[in-house]
């Protein structure tokens, strides 16, 4: 039976996760800054739509990204050497969140507005980032996630121009090696991920890196800045 957390409730063992549906391992809490942190402290994201209540997940094997396996093909090298595609971070984060949540609507699976809220509330405390593709000063792609320590968490993205959303990603992917973090959570695998370097491991594997890599001293606060990319 899956259990329900009040709002002090501890998340149970990530080993208690469902196998079907892969990975959900509890429902209720808050969406409040403290539990989001805890859950990513412990490889648990929350995921839910509509009317369902706050559901929590924590799925076997886990699909990551590390930084240094990041595969650029020849088109996406194309789109950011042609395209004009300059990426900033920090800058537009309730647009990015907005524009990921109008995109997932109209697929079916909706990124509400107590989900848009606590992401915002997170990114104001220096805990959550975007980073954005513009073209000629109008936003047409980007990404955002948590980070914590030197552990980046991937959340959604989004794209109204070629490429748009893998130009984020390869900036974001630059930016983290750079800053010694070696891991972007990807949490499922999709073809995009999957293309761009991006697989699967073990859920046992993942939680021992996170362990190690959570523990960082690196000050929350905002990432901003702005380049055009290279490839």
């Amino acid at each position: 039976m899956l259990k329900f957390l009040r709002t002090a409730d501890p998340f149970p063992p990530v080993e208690q996760a469902l196998k079907d549906p892969n990975g959900l391992l509890c429902a209720g809490a808050d969406l409040s800054v403290a539990r989001l942190l805890t859950a990513y402290r412990q490889g648990i994201f929350p995921w839910f739509s509509g009317d369902e209540p706050i559901l929590w997940w924590s799925p076997d094997p886990r699909m990551v990204l590390f930084t240094g396996e990041l595969k650029v093909s020849r088109s996406l090298a194309k789109s950011i050497r042609n395209k004009g595609y300059e990426v900033r971070v920090d800058t537009a984060f309730a647009e990015v969140i907005d524009a990921c949540a109008a995109l997932r609507e109209e697929g079916g699976t909706w990124i509400g507005e107590d989900m848009r809220r606590a992401y915002k509330r997170l990114h104001r405390e220096g805990h959550a980032h975007s980073f954005e593709t513009w073209q000629g000063g109008r936003l047409v792609g980007g990404l955002y996630g948590v980070a914590i320590g030197r552990m980046f968490y991937g959340e959604s993205m989004f794209s109204v121009a070629t490429d748009a959303s893998k130009v984020a990603l390869a900036a974001l992917a630059g930016r983290l090696s750079g800053r010694g973090f070696p891991l972007i959570d990807c949490q499922q695998r999709t073809p995009l991920l999957a293309a761009m370097g991006g697989r699967e491991i073990p859920r046992k594997a993942f939680l021992r890196r996170v362990a190690a890599l959570v523990d960082y001293p690196e000050q929350p606060g905002k990432w901003t800045a702005q380049s055009h990319v290279s490839a």
